[in-house]
């Protein structure tokens, strides 16, 4: 069996929900005011491990409370965490999201994320059948001497470019498998993209960023997920579920399919895999805690 590595945030998500979201300058009253555990790098960590495939987190943390609680955390949920370094001189990642009517907003404030550097990527040492994962929640050169590093051991790489931002090709060419929503490649690729648009306008734009040389996964929630292959299209189903809060629904698809690749699933299977483990994610509040099972995915495919 493979084993998943993520390099990646790891946040304490303060999450205010209320009826609707504000106007710019309006204040609106919430329902409720919650504290989970996130960061893309710590969710996707967590969901590859609940799922059942050792997992390895890298990242940093403050040495403040948040950090002693999403440490605490991590370890429950199974999360290698010998490469989570505490971080006297910044605070833990904090992100503030609002929620209202299964919709959300979010600012990052990055704190010991962003100090995430190449030195702690380096010491973990992968091989063959190992998979790697990373997004845009720490430096991007980070994340590609992380990339450089495990692709010479023979590691699978995955990108999850989220948020979205602006990167170069170098660390494109290092990407076996990129992962992202529409919103994600309309940024990317320059063009207007919404989740009703056909299959062929996200078929093409996919073609425009990578081309014939790596695996492009589109998440598209209800509609399910428009995987590129070696150029062609390959298109897997959504689930219809009643959402409660979409904040970890695609970091759990991340999560989930490297689980499934480590272990030696083939890539359609990995995928329909990943949509059922999504589709339960968005009917639970939180990032990280909503992360489900593997005995849970199992009963989804199997009804």
């Amino acid at each position: 069996m493979g084993r998943v590595f993520v390099a990646g945030s790891i946040n304490m998500d303060v999450v205010a929900a209320a009826e609707r979201h504000p106007r710019v300058g309006e204040t609106v009253a919430g329902s409720a005011l919650l504290y989970f555990p996130g960061g893309k790098g710590a969710n996707q960590a967590v969901a590859a491990a609940k799922l059942g495939a050792p997992t390895t987190l890298i990242g940093r943390l403050g040495k403040d409370a948040f950090g002693e609680q999403l440490r605490t955390f991590l370890a429950v949920q199974g999360v290698d965490l010998s490469f989570v370094k505490d971080t006297a001189e910044t605070h833990t990642g904090t992100a503030i999201i609002t929620v209202a009517d299964a919709d959300n907003t979010i600012v990052v404030v990055p704190g010991a994320n962003a100090l995430v550097d190449a030195d702690d990527v380096a010491a973990p040492v992968l091989a063959k059948g190992d998979v790697a994962v990373s997004q845009f929640e720490i430096p991007q050169a980070t994340i590609a001497t992380f990339f450089k590093s495990v692709r010479a051991g023979g590691a699978t790489t995955i990108l999850n470019p989220a948020p979205a931002s602006k990167f170069d090709r170098q660390l494109l060419d290092l990407v076996d498998i990129l992962i992202l929503n529409e919103t994600e490649l309309g940024f990317l690729t320059g063009r207007e993209l919404r989740d009703s648009d056909s299959r062929d306008r996200f078929t093409d734009a996919a073609r425009s960023l990578a081309g014939r040389d790596k695996i492009v996964c589109i998440t598209l929630g209800k509609r399910g997920v428009l995987a590129l292959v070696q150029g062609e299209p390959l298109m897997v189903p959504g689930r219809e579920v009643k959402a409660i809060d979409t904040t970890g629904a695609g970091d759990c698809f991340v999560g989930a399919l490297a689980s499934q690749l480590a272990v030696g699933s083939g890539l359609h299977h990995a995928l329909d895999y990943a949509n059922a483990a999504a589709s339960i994610c968005v009917q639970r509040m939180g990032a990280a805690p909503s992360m489900p099972t593997a005995a849970e995915v199992a009963n989804i495919l199997d009804a």
